[in-house]
C-alpha cells in the first residue's frame, strides 16, 4: 500500500516494483563488476568499509523519508542518461582495465536504473544518500600505498612519543615499533588506512544524518581523516602494548577494537555538537524530517 500522501503526488505501487525491477536488472547487466566488488570487500581488510555503504546510505534514506511527500515521479529522463554514462564509463575501465572504471560505472548503471522509474526529485532531495555510494568503489592498490606508507610512518611516530611520554621505553625504525623486545609492524598491527574509510563514512553518516548547518557539515568532513587518525592512534597504543606484554589475546583485541572504534567516533560527535551547543556556538537548525 501507498500513503495516500504519497498516491496524490502520483505514486503507485508499481513504481516501488519497478525500481527494484530495474535496480536488479542494472546489477545483473554488470554483475562481474560487482561480484569483483564484493570479492575485494571479503578478502581485502583495507577494503571492508564497503560492507558498511548499503547501511549509511538506508540511514540517510530514513532520516530524510519526509521529503518523499514533496517527491513527484518526475524527471525519469535522467535515470537512462546516467545509465548510458555509467555504462561508457563501465566499458572503458572493462577495456583498459582501469579498475575504478569499471566498478564506478556499474555503480552508475545501478543509479541510473532506479531513476529511470522514481524520477529526478527523488535524485535531488536524496542527494547524500546516493553521494555516499562513491564509497563502494574499491580504492585501487596503487592509490592505497601512495597514502597507507606515510600514513603508517607517521602513525607509529605519534604512537612511539605517546608512549615516551607515558614512561613506556618504545624504540622505532620506519613504520616498525619495538616494545619489550617484540616488533610490532604498524601495518600489521593496525592499519590507519584502513580504519580511515571506515571513519570517514561514519562522519559523513552523521554529518547528513542530523540536521546540522551547512558550515558544520563541511567541518566535519573535512575533519574526518584527522579524526580517523586520531582515533587509529588510540587504538594502536594499547594493541601494541599487548602484542609486547600479552601477544596471545593482541590479535582477539586488534579486531574487535576497530569495530568499536566506529560507534566509538560517532559518540564523540555527538559530544563535539553538545559541546559547541554549550559554547552557544549556532550548529543545528530544528527543522522537519524533509528539509535535512
Amino acid at each position: 500500500m501507498i500513503p495516500r500522501t504519497f498516491s496524490r503526488n502520483g505514486w503507485t505501487i508499481w513504481h516501488l516494483l519497478g525500481a527494484l525491477a530495474m535496480l536488479a536488472l542494472g546489477v545483473w547487466i554488470t554483475r562481474d563488476a560487482w561480484q569483483d566488488m564484493y570479492r575485494i570487500a571479503s578478502r581485502d581488510e583495507e577494503s571492508t568499509h564497503i560492507f558498511l555503504v548499503p547501511l549509511v546510505a538506508a540511514w540517510l534514506v530514513f532520516v530524510r523519508r519526509g521529503r518523499l511527500r514533496l517527491c513527484l515521479p518526475r524527471g525519469a529522463w535522467l535515470g537512462p542518461v546516467i545509465i548510458v554514462v555509467g555504462w561508457l564509463i563501465h566499458s572503458v575501465g572493462d577495456l583498459h582495465m582501469i579498475q575504478s572504471f569499471y566498478h564506478g560505472g556499474a555503480v552508475l548503471v545501478a543509479v541510473g536504473c532506479v531513476l529511470s522509474v522514481t524520477g529526478s526529485d527523488i535524485f535531488l532531495r536524496f542527494m547524500p544518500a546516493f553521494a555516499v555510494l562513491v564509497f563502494l568503489v574499491p580504492v585501487p592498490g596503487s592509490v592505497r600505498q601512495q597514502i597507507a606508507i606515510p600514513l603508517q610512518t607517521h602513525t607509529a611516530k605519534v604512537t612511539q612519543v605517546l608512549f615516551e611520554l607515558a614512561d613506556l621505553p618504545v624504540g622505532i625504525s620506519g613504520n616498525v615499533l619495538s616494545i619489550n623486545g617484540v616488533e610490532v609492524a604498524i601495518a600489521e598491527a593496525c592499519n590507519g588506512l584502513r580504519m580511515v574509510f571506515a571513519l570517514v563514512l561514519v562522519s559523513y553518516a552523521f554529518a547528513f544524518g542530523t540536521p546540522l548547518r551547512s558550515y558544520v557539515r563541511v567541518l566535519i568532513l573535512v575533519a574526518s581523516p584527522a579524526s580517523a587518525v586520531a582515533c587509529n592512534v588510540v587504538r594502536l597504543l594499547p594493541t601494541v602494548w599487548l602484542y609486547g606484554y600479552y601477544p596471545s589475546i593482541a590479535d582477539k583485541f586488534h579486531d574487535i577494537s576497530g569495530w568499536v572504534m566506529l560507534p566509538l567516533a560517532f559518540f564523540l560527535l555527538l559530544g563535539v555538537i553538545r559541546v559547541l551547543r554549550w559554547a552557544l556556538v549556532p550548529v543545528t537548525h530544528y527543522t522537519l524530517a524533509y528539509e535535512y
